[in-house]
Formats: C-alpha cells, structure tokens, sequence
C-alpha cells in the first residue's frame, strides 16, 4: 500500500446506526476506505443487535449497549485473523447492524381457498386472512439464511416467503385439528392459536420469532355460503308441522272472504296438517341422506276442472283457503295445489 492510500484511509472510532425508516431489518456500516481502530467503540441501541463478519465468515454478535472492541470482545474474529496478542493496528471488517423491534400489522390471507376435509361438511373450501407480527432475534442465522450481503434488507422483502408458509401451516393446522368449519368460525383465537404452534418452528429457522398471530376472518367461497346460509334458515325454522299451521292460520282472512265463511278453515286447517305431516317426514335425515320424494299432490276431477273454467268465464269465482289462487266459486278442488274447499 502507497503512502497516498494510506492517508485515504479513514480510521473509525464510533461505530453507530439509527433506523432512517420503518421495515429495515438489517443494514451493512459503510466501510469502503475505513479502518476500525483499536479501541473503537462500538454502540448498540436497543431494539438493535450487530454482527461482524470477517472475509464472508460470521464472527462475534452483540446485543445493546456500549462495547469497546478488543481481542477481549472480539474473540471470533481475534481467532479468524489469527491475533496471539493485542493488535496494534486497525482493521478491516464487515459490520453488520439489525433491527430486532417487533414488525407489526404484517398481513395474510389466502389468494385462492384452501380446499380441506370437515367432518361436517366433508370437503370444503375455505378463505382466510389476518395479521401476525414478529421480530428478528438470531442475528447471526438471518444473516446467513436471509440477509447476506446486501447493504439493506428490509422487511418486504421476506412479507411475501413468511404469507406463503403461513398458509401452508394453516393447512396442516386445520387437517390435525379435526375442529368442524362451524367451531372454527366461532372460536377464531383457538384456531389461530393452533396455526401459530405450526407456524413459529419456519420462522425460528430464519432467525425470527413470531409474536403475535390473529384470524380475523374465515369464510367459504360465495356458492357454498349460500348453501350454508340456507341450513341455517332450515334450523331456525325448526318444526316444520309448527310451521305450516302457522302458514295455514295466515289464510284464515282468505277462507272467510270464500263460499262457507270461516267453516271453511277447518277443511284448510286439516289440509295443512297433512302438508306438515308429509314434510316433516321428508325432512327427517335430511342433512345424512337424500330426502325422500314427496307424493304429487291430488289432481282436481275433470270434470271439476271443466265446470271451474266455466265459472270462471261466467265470473262466479272464490279464493283457495290453501295457496289463495282464484279458482269458481263452486269448485271442490282447486286446480293449482289441489287441495279440498269447504
């Protein structure tokens, strides 16, 4: 080295670094042209961590505080260059800084549904999403198996790798738990806390810590929703004979207005019985296997048939106590439900 390259050089006494912006995990010191002098200080702030790295080999990491560099503090790196006794002269040396404080509000979710097995439903397709934080806590591992060399790394970088396997656990996690979609839904910290089990290992690989995981939504694709939405219609409704009296007392204001006044309820009210009995029946096992078929209603005589279209022409007509359909006044039968009139 010339005299000119040596008044170049420049010979660092304090080693710092402060985040200039939010998501950078690690940052490479500037050291082209620069020296580390015996003795220099170096300062670790918290929510900081550093490494140095000797001709592309990981050596001595620090924490926070303020250390002054010595063979004393830098054993590693004392032995890679192989120093027997003090050095006396300045040194070169990759100084790497990281930012260990929690990254927050990180977001996942799943680009297309997760197609898993439920013991309810059977095979279903399934969306989900939420937030998770973390923090970087092995400095030496993330710079080995993230990071490397670059002069910034930031947190953006790796969003993308770490939303990819968190998906992949999630479905593992949803496979072993044998929880029904149902009880997912509802117990959304259980599930998140079972995701998060399967997911930490990934991230302490890469030198990470997942702190926080939360599910704020699980859903299935609009087409089985609605199918969803249409069980819990059928549950809500619940009895279903109950339920049809109640539509058959609904039509008591249409009885009245027909030939026989309010006698004519009671033939309405042992219709709808019938109705309930048969649907009731139908819906047994509904959900286990298919329903069985309901019989065709009674089809109206001919010839009631012939006389209704008769009367109706002559404008002689009443309303069906069951559907409310206008059918003669003087028909039995009402052509469209088929049900008996008083």
């Amino acid at each position: 080295m010339g005299l000119t390259d040596f008044f170049k050089k420049q010979f660092i006494d304090v080693i710092n670094w402060t985040e200039p912006e939010d998501g950078i995990l690690a940052y490479r010191f500037p050291m082209e042209d620069m020296e580390i002098q015996n003795g220099a200080v170096l300062t670790v702030r918290e929510s900081q961590g550093a490494l140095f790295v000797n001709e592309g080999q990981a050596a001595d990491a620090f924490g926070p505080g303020r250390h002054t560099l010595s063979t004393q503090t830098l054993p590693l790196l004392t032995n890679l260059k192989n120093w027997d006794k003090l050095f006396q002269s300045p040194f070169k040396s990759d100084v790497y800084f990281f930012s260990t404080r929690q990254q927050l509000n990180q977001k996942w979710g799943t680009q297309q549904p997760v197609t898993i097995r439920d013991r309810e439903f059977g095979a279903i397709r399934l969306r989900a999403f939420g937030i998770y934080s973390f923090h970087l806590n092995d400095v030496r591992k993330f710079h080995q198996k993230v990071s490397g060399t670059r002069d910034i790394y930031r947190a953006a970088e790796i969003e993308g790798q770490l939303r990819n396997t968190i998906i992949a656990r999630m479905s593992d996690a949803f496979a072993e738990s044998g929880i029904p979609f149902l009880d997912m839904a509802a117990n959304q910290t259980e599930m998140a806390d079972k995701i998060a089990e399967h997911v930490r290992p990934a991230f302490a690989d890469l030198g990470l810590t997942l702190d926080t995981f939360l599910v704020e939504n699980l859903s299935m694709p609009e087409e089985l929703q609605k199918i969803l939405d249409q069980r819990i219609s059928m549950n809500i409704v619940g009895d279903m004979g109950r339920y049809t009296q109640f539509q058959v007392a609904q039509s008591i204001p249409i009885a009245a207005a027909n030939e026989g006044g309010i006698a004519g309820v009671g033939a309405g009210l042992g219709a709808g019985f019938g109705i309930a009995q048969q649907m009731a029946g139908a819906m047994q096992g509904a959900w286990n296997q298919p329903a069985p078929q309901a019989p065709p209603p009674p089809a109206a005589p001919a010839a009631a048939v012939a006389a209704g279209a008769a009367a109706v022409a002559g404008g002689e007509t009443k309303f069906c106590m069951n559907c409310g359909s206008k059918i003669p006044r003087a028909a039995k039968f009402c052509a469209e439900c088929g049900t008996a009139q008083g």
